[in-house]
């Protein structure tokens, strides 16, 4: 998830009522009538890219299974359902799809292509469970909307009596891996860009070391990572996003082209490698931060869920999407395949660097939109730290600076794009996506039970294991890659 059009519009948010009905069967809904004192959302970190204001007067009329969040959304420009699931396109595609021929060797043919459509389905299906949660809380609490680490507070907060101590510890580490998530995202598209125009500039004129692109692209990414108005940076961000799908289209072709037979690669890869694979496909997936800001800022949020709502209709398009990039990919070029497929285009062909180019051009302004998410996380606890708005300005640009800087010694370190993007998915965005909704959905049905034979219950237990065994094993897994990037070979 990694486009940063879908981020800017961060975090706050929910769901129509009446879809949590299958998660409670039997439950009796008077059980989840506990209203603690309403919270002021308004400051949190990840709300602070989207204004949804409550209609605080109609807010406290009625019982509060009679509240409904979407009625008291003030926005100013909501969004249609067209531009909600371009927005959520552009979030989920970026670099991973790319890397998906990568994340196929490490699994095998089949095993990566059902392995994916599965890991999909799994990812889809924790969206829903966030914006249901997210909705049940709001109906609970009277706000209109919530961002992820507030709906993990306010799960906890409205949990277990023995949790509820641990409810802000639980938003900051939302908020954490929120963070360590985006700086992730943005260490890859510095070193995307720099091996891409490394490929094309050794090919014609001379072969320098990765880190001297870097340094380059160092350059001009601190003055355009200043930029604080995300108005400023939409033309960039429409520019970017057709450079990308001009570059999709015409790698498409290139890996579409003299298709070898499908018994020339390995079906099932061995399942020492598979911890890989896990790091990189939820890498790819992980676009669960865009969710909440997406519903929440929609002119008709009863659209979003549902069998053919716009999630449902998106994540399709991007299971679709992603399962044939790695299958084609990696049927194509076999295990030769790089962390990125346009490193494996045609060296001698205009067309095959032109696309290289474009793709490097398209994720180097994207990066500016993937770093606003972590500086607006960060940036309130530094400038809490000042008192004068002339100060709290030169802390914001230090802080800017200082990260930009950070992305790129962290990927002048570890120059293996493959073994970053799996470390970057098998730490934060497998907890994300795949850890925080069972916990968060577990603790919001608390009160209410968790259906027949707590099924429920069982479900996320279930996909919590999955979440946590990917953490654990996808996560040594991609640090002994980074360590010994010989024995990939």
């Amino acid at each position: 998830m990694e486009d940063g059009t879908a981020l800017a519009d961060l975090q706050v948010g929910r769901r129509m009522s009446s879809e949590r009905q299958p998660l409670l069967l039997h439950s009796d809904p008077s059980d989840c009538e506990r209203a603690p004192p309403r919270p002021d959302i308004r400051n949190s970190p990840d709300n602070g890219l989207v204004d949804v204001q409550s209609d605080d007067s109609a807010s406290d009329v009625g019982k509060p299974g009679d509240y409904n969040p979407s009625h008291h959304r003030q926005i100013e420009h909501p969004t249609s359902n067209l531009d909600t699931l371009i927005h959520l396109l552009k979030g989920n595609i970026g670099t991973g799809i790319l890397a998906m021929p990568d994340a196929f060797k490490h699994a095998g043919l089949y095993l990566g292509l059902f392995g994916t459509l599965l890991m999909g389905a799994i990812c889809t299906h924790c969206m829903h469970m966030l914006v249901g949660c997210a909705h049940e809380l709001c109906r609970r609490l009277k706000v209109p909307a919530m961002g992820f680490s507030e709906v993990m507070y306010n799960c906890v907060d409205t949990g277990p009596v023995g949790l509820r101590r641990y409810a802000f510890l639980a938003r900051k580490a939302i908020n954490i891996f929120l963070f360590i998530t985006q700086i992730g995202f943005c260490c890859v598209y510095f070193l995307f860009v720099a091996l891409n125009v490394r490929e094309v500039i050794g090919h014609y004129f001379v072969d320098l070391d990765v880190r001297i692109y870097l340094l380059l692209m160092l350059i001009p990414m601190i003055p355009l990572n200043l930029v604080r108005s995300l108005k400023y940076l939409t033309p960039v961000s429409l520019f970017a996003a057709v450079l990308t799908v001009t570059g999709l289209v015409f790698t498409f072709s290139y890996m579409l082209k003299d298709l070898p037979r499908t018994d020339s690669v390995k079906p099932i890869a061995p399942w020492s490698q598979l911890p890989l694979y896990f790091g990189t496909a939820i890498y790819a997936f992980e676009g669960i931060g865009v969710v909440l800001p997406l519903e929440n800022n929609m002119g008709t949020p009863e659209d979003f869920g549902g069998t053919s709502g716009v999630l449902n209709t998106g994540m399709v398009i991007v299971a679709c999407l992603y399962t044939s990039v790695g299958f084609f990919g990696y049927l194509k070029y076999g295990d030769s395949v790089h962390g990125s497929i346009t490193l494996d285009l045609p060296q001698d062909e205009i067309l095959s660097q032109m696309v290289r180019i474009m793709m490097a051009f398209a994720i180097f302004f994207s990066y500016t939109l993937q770093f606003y998410v972590p500086v607006n996380i960060i940036a309130p606890y530094v400038q809490g730290h000042f008192e004068t708005e002339r100060t709290k300005h030169i802390a914001d640009v230090a802080l800017r600076v200082v990260l930009v800087t950070f992305t790129f010694i962290l990927a002048a370190i570890i120059p293996n794009i493959g073994a970053i993007i799996s470390l970057v998915g098998a730490v934060s965005s497998s907890a994300l996506a795949l850890i925080a909704p069972p916990i968060i959905e577990i603790m919001t049905f608390y009160p209410c039970g968790w259906g027949r034979y707590n099924w429920v219950l069982w479900k996320d237990i279930c996909i919590l294991l999955f979440g946590l065994l990917g953490f654990v094993f996808g996560t040594y897994a991609s640090v002994a890659q980074i360590l010994n990037p010989e024995a990939d070979k």
